[in-house]
């Protein structure tokens, strides 16, 4: 048995889930004083409504723990991740990456959690991103189900699932079927089928008379009973069948409801128990006087063998399964009734009760079952697991060359993927329209109107990053309305200077484009947007003038029609952006002969960012 090792299990299942191998292979690991992390399941297909309980219960633990992570008994850890549960999304992949692995590092760090033993039941992108980012001693795959047949992404699964058994130094699989598959992908591998607590039915035994189940109670005649989920895997039509054909016989079905029962729901000699704690089952098995499994044939259960065949027959009791290839070739003995069709399970049924109580038979049920003890089975694993480590540990001084230039070969991959990712990011940037499409939402323009004043914003540093760019555009345009008659004042905003104070250059180009020094107004203190529309408005307060035309940059105006409708939303405004050179963006130009294609350049870009960035922040301050 393993002993004093790391061992971090991911889940196909949560902890608190019907009581499986994997809680019962990791609790063995940590009683015999090996530390164990099980992470619970992060998925296999996007979540369907019956899911939202399970929803609702992971977000419940993820508040009662730290992080997600709880103690749940001496050696046994439980992380249960928040995560995007979309699992073939690379955006959600990405996310998940963080939202998982975050927590995940930190805790594994503190904790010392040390080259661990990786031991996984998913074969998902998820899993395996977790496996990649952990130094581990061994990577074990326990393959005990076709998850493919399970998600409608199944061609992503199937990837995911080759390049983990690429990965494994281990593989155990529950029959013949798997072993053949992931023998395509890996030499050793192993069969393991699920096993039975051995130790959990000998302790009922020892106690079995004084347990009293008043679920049980009134239920009379032949108890014909089935333990686990009630799923879409189950054949309903069969348990019908059998309650309407044999009304002298109680169904008794113990598990959580993943299905709905409408097919059942109306018959009075079916009752469904719900979940029970998996100590308790062998007292429920211990009142059925025969056990079924009622599975539907399909891609799935054609690869499945029911666990709990192992603990009905451990408890000495009949069982009759559906024809599933698994339960034929796992049954050299002949002690599982196997029926082809309804009318023949309801027959074999029959004579299961015939067996129930013949001491010979009940001996060899037990026998057989006891061969499959989960100790026994998990005491051959950590033999396997030793020898791969071991083996690992004299191959990996031969293979360092390999390894090594792996590593390079594994590096340049990136290098050319970041490349041509930034290559691609350069050519949407500077080469399409991208930009430009994204900026529309600043644009603001509107037709001139008669009004009492022409307002100009100045550009500071303006659009450009350059004091003193900028500013000549708006007053010619400025003047032009000036002396198209559209207002008889110009209203100068701003408190920049560079060589000279920016509103008296504008002023003395604006006079000498012919207005009047009596027409011209100056607002000489704003710094900001935020204070050329304050400043402004006083102005237009102490003159009662109520109609404006603003001029400013063309990408500028929808930050100043913000402000304008926090600041003074009475006042009647006409936006109307100067024509901006610096804004210009020709698909293509003639430059000495030679076509430019490209249709932005970095100054263009930051400008935009920059008003993008300055709305955020007004938004933030409160300024609009």
């Amino acid at each position: 048995m393993l002993k004093n090792e790391n061992i971090i299990c991911i889940s196909s299942i949560d902890w608190d889930f019907i009581w499986q191998g994997h809680q019962e292979i990791m609790s063995t690991f940590a009683n015999a004083g090996n530390r164990v992390l099980f992470i619970e399941n992060t998925g296999i297909r996007p979540p369907a409504l019956r899911d939202i309980p399970r929803i609702k219960k992971r977000i419940v633990n993820w508040f009662k723990s730290v992080k997600g992570f709880r103690k749940e008994r001496y050696n046994l850890y439980i992380y249960s991740p928040i995560f995007i549960p979309f699992p073939y999304s690379r955006l959600a992949r990405w996310a998940n990456r963080y939202l998982i692995l975050s927590h995940l590092k930190r805790w594994l760090k503190l904790m010392k959690f040390d080259n661990p033993i990786i031991w996984t039941f998913l074969p998902t992108l998820t899993a395996l991103d977790i496996i990649a980012s952990i130094e581990k001693k061994a990577l074990v795959y326990y393959y005990i189900a076709d998850f493919d047949q399970l998600t409608h992404d199944s061609k992503k699964l199937k990837k995911a699932e080759e390049r983990l058994m690429r990965e494994c130094d281990v593989i155990f699989v529950q029959g013949e079927y798997f072993r053949r598959k992931c023998l395509k992908c890996n030499k050793n591998v192993f069969i393991f089928p699920f096993g039975v607590s051995k130790e959990i039915f000998d302790n009922f035994k020892n106690k079995a008379d004084k347990i009293f189940l008043e679920d049980l109670g009134g239920i009379k005649g032949h108890i014909i009973g089935y333990v686990g989920g009630l799923h879409r895997h189950i054949d309903f039509g069969l348990i019908r069948y059998i309650a309407r054909s044999n009304p002298q016989w109680s169904i008794v079905l113990i598990g959580p409801i993943q299905e709905s029962l409408d097919d059942i729901k109306d018959l009075k000699n079916v009752y469904c128990l719900g979940k029970k704690d998996f100590t308790q089952l062998p007292a429920y098995i211990n009142r059925f006087d025969a056990c079924i499994v009622p599975y539907m044939l399909s891609e799935y259960t054609n690869t499945v063998y029911p666990t709990k065949i192992n603990e009905y027959h451990i408890m000495g009791k009949p069982v009759v399964s559906t024809n599933l290839p698994e339960v034929i070739k796992h049954d050299p003995e002949n002690l599982i009734f196997i029926a082809k069709d309804y009318e023949e399970f309801s027959g074999l049924i029959k004579k299961a009760l015939e067996t129930a109580k013949d001491k010979d038979a009940v001996a060899r049920r037990i026998k057989s079952a006891e061969k499959n003890s989960w100790y026994n089975r998990i005491e051959e694993m950590s033999g396997i697991i030793q020898t791969a480590v071991a083996n690992k540990s004299l191959e990996e001084p031969l293979n360092w060359r390999e390894k090594f230039i792996g590593l390079y070969a594994v590096s340049r991959g990136k290098i050319v993927k970041f490349s041509s990712a930034a290559v691609i990011l350069w050519l949407l940037l500077f080469y399409t329209p991208l930009v430009w499409f994204l900026a529309e939402p600043l644009r603001f323009y509107q037709e001139p109107k008669v009004s009492d004043a022409i307002v100009v914003f100045a550009g500071g540093v303006g659009e450009s990053g350059r004091p003193g760019q900028g500013y000549e555009e708006r007053v010619k345009h400025a003047v032009e309305l000036y002396k198209r008659g559209f207002a008889e004042n110009i209203i100068f905003s701003s408190g920049a200077v560079s060589t000279f104070p920016e509103p008296y250059v504008m002023k003395a180009l604006a006079i000498y484009l012919g207005v009047p020094e009596s027409a011209v107004i100056i607002e000489d203190l704003a710094a900001s947007t935020y204070e050329n529309v304050k400043f402004t408005d006083k102005i237009l307060d102490a003159k009662k003038w109520e109609k404006i035309i603003l001029i400013s940059s063309p990408y500028h105006m929808r930050r100043a029609a913000l402000v304008f409708a926090k600041i003074a939303p009475e006042k009647k405004i006409a936006f109307v952006p100067a024509k901006s050179l610096f804004y210009s963006h020709q698909k293509s130009e003639e430059l000495g002969g030679i076509k430019k294609f490209r249709q932005i350049d970095l100054r263009q870009i930051n400008g935009i960012l920059h008003e993008y960035l300055a709305i955020c922040y007004y938004w933030a301050k409160g300024y609009i």
